[in-house]
Parts: structure tokens; C-alpha cells; sequence
């Protein structure tokens, strides 16, 4: 298999002085996902945990709807060093999908080429519903969040150049960590690895990623039914748009004890102290 992490010859320079040394980075190679044969996406990803990214992918995309629908996911090695960079996805027999236009849709999604609307239309015609509502959370329990991945992430503690997405119950305990040159494939690692072991929906899971959240990202949670997406940075206005419309607590900022709530502030238990408003909270 593929290795994550590559090491490469550097020249460091500090303070005037030069340092040759071997430096370790993260591994970024292209995987072909294809389904019964026939090619629908080519990522580019940190390889590790394939078949959990290909069965995610086609899931929160809305090709396959749950485990049931694949009879096997074998990975084929192709190349000529023989790297393991080809997921052919089988589905069950009888389950049958138009790739034609799934097809057109990640051409689209990828380059941009659908409007922030149609997007969320997209989500709202595949019949996908609000995640369940009955979760409650205290802060405390989301400023303990970075504090319980950071051990986790050893591939970032090597390199410095990956994303992570976790996922956390409702007491901030750490269930699963996965991490990728691309914060959308982490997510759809957690979310394959969820529907590969029969646990969707996520009705009481907290889903926490390094970096921004865009729309891609709660866009991935509400099809996977996790209520609460937690991220370090800012979120795009394209997923604050969908997290309201879709009934999903979306938190950005969370940086020591603080954080900012953009939807869903009710599953939060805050006092909620008179301030004045502010147009510049996230700086």
C-alpha cells in the first residue's frame, strides 16, 4: 500500500546558518473511484483508508444510500510502481445508478460551475432531512474538543501539512480521527468508515475539522444526519446558508475557550448574557 508520508532532502536555512537534513512530508496522490467498472471521480488525496473515502464520496454525493447498496469494494493497484491508487466500487445486484450524471455533477462541484442556490436545492430534492435535534451540549464540551485530537493527529505532528476530521460523542470523547491533504475527503473518511460499519445516521456526533468550513463540509454532515459541525476557522456564507436551512449547529473559531455559533444555537446550553452587536466578532 501507499504510504502517507514521503521524505525528501532539505536545505534549512536559521538565522544565517544552512542545515542539510532529511525532512518528512505528506504524501498527496490522485485515487480513481469507479463504480462497477466505470470511472465517476479522480481526487486528490493523502492515501489511506480508500475504501472509507470511495464509499463516503458516494454517499454524500447521494449515489449509493447506504451499506446495502454495495455488494463489494475491492481496491485494484494499477501504475507502474504499483501504488494503490484505483477503488472500483461494486454495487449490489439489481442497485443500479446513473453515472452520467453524477458524472457532470462532480465536473460541476469541482469547477465550480453551480450556483450557491442550486446547491442547496440539489440537497433539499435528494429527500436528505435535518439532522435530529434532540442532542444538547454544554461549551465546555466543545472547548475540550482540540485539546482531545491534537494527540491524535500524528501524521500532522510529523508534517505540519494535513487536515483532520473527528468524530466526537456528546461528552467529547474521540471515536474516530482521519486525516488528508483535503479536509472534504477526511470528512468523507469519517463518513465511509460510519456507513461501512452500519452506524448512520449520526444523530448524537459532533463532526470536528481543522481549517474553514465550507459549504462542502456541512453539506457532507447533514447527509451523514450529524447535528453539530465544529470547525477551527471561519465557515464560507454558503454553509452558514445550508446550516440554517438544514437545521444544523454550525460553530467556527473555536480557538481556546472561545467560539462562534452561525446556526443551530439551541442544541447549545449558554447562558445567553445582553451584549452589544458587533460587526467584526471574528477577528
Amino acid at each position: 500500500m501507499n504510504h502517507p508520508l514521503k521524505t525528501t532532502p532539505i536545505v534549512e536555512w536559521n538565522a544565517g546558518a544552512e542545515r542539510r537534513a532529511l525532512d518528512e512530508v505528506v504524501s498527496e496522490e490522485p485515487l480513481e473511484i469507479r463504480v462497477n467498472g466505470t470511472p465517476v471521480s479522480v481526487t486528490m488525496r493523502t492515501p489511506g483508508d480508500d475504501l472509507e473515502l470511495a464509499a463516503g464520496f458516494l454517499f454524500t454525493e447521494g449515489i449509493i444510500h447506504g451499506r446495502d447498496d454495495l455488494a463489494r469494494t475491492p481496491a485494484v493497484r494499477q501504475g507502474a510502481r504499483r501504488r494503490c491508487n484505483l477503488v472500483d466500487v461494486r454495487l449490489r445486484r439489481g442497485k443500479t445508478v446513473d453515472l452520467d450524471a453524477l458524472r457532470r455533477h462532480v465536473f460541476a462541484a469541482s469547477s465550480c460551475g453551480i450556483c450557491g442556490k442550486a446547491s442547496i436545492d440539489a440537497v433539499r430534492v435528494r429527500g436528505t432531512i435535518p439532522p435530529s435535534g434532540d442532542l444538547r451540549l454544554d461549551p465546555e464540551t466543545l472547548v475540550a474538543l482540540p485539546g482531545a485530537l491534537r494527540p491524535a493527529q500524528a501524521l500532522f505532528e510529523r508534517t505540519g501539512g494535513l487536515h483532520a476530521a473527528a468524530l466526537f460523542d456528546s461528552t467529547a470523547a474521540l471515536l474516530a480521527v482521519r486525516e488528508d491533504v483535503g479536509r472534504h475527503n477526511a470528512v468523507d473518511k469519517i463518513v465511509g468508515g460510519a456507513l461501512l460499519a452500519g452506524r448512520l445516521p449520526l444523530g448524537n456526533h459532533i463532526l470536528f475539522v481543522s481549517g474553514r468550513g465550507g459549504f462542502e463540509i456541512v453539506q457532507k454532515a447533514v447527509v451523514a444526519g450529524i447535528p453539530v459541525v465544529v470547525c477551527i476557522s471561519a465557515p464560507s456564507s454558503l454553509a452558514v446558508e445550508l446550516a440554517r436551512e438544514m437545521d444544523l449547529t454550525l460553530v467556527g473559531f473555536l480557538r481556546d475557550r472561545r467560539f462562534i455559533v452561525y446556526s443551530g444555537e439551541r442544541r447549545i446550553n449558554a447562558r445567553r448574557d445582553s451584549a452589544a452587536i458587533s460587526t467584526n466578532l471574528a477577528g
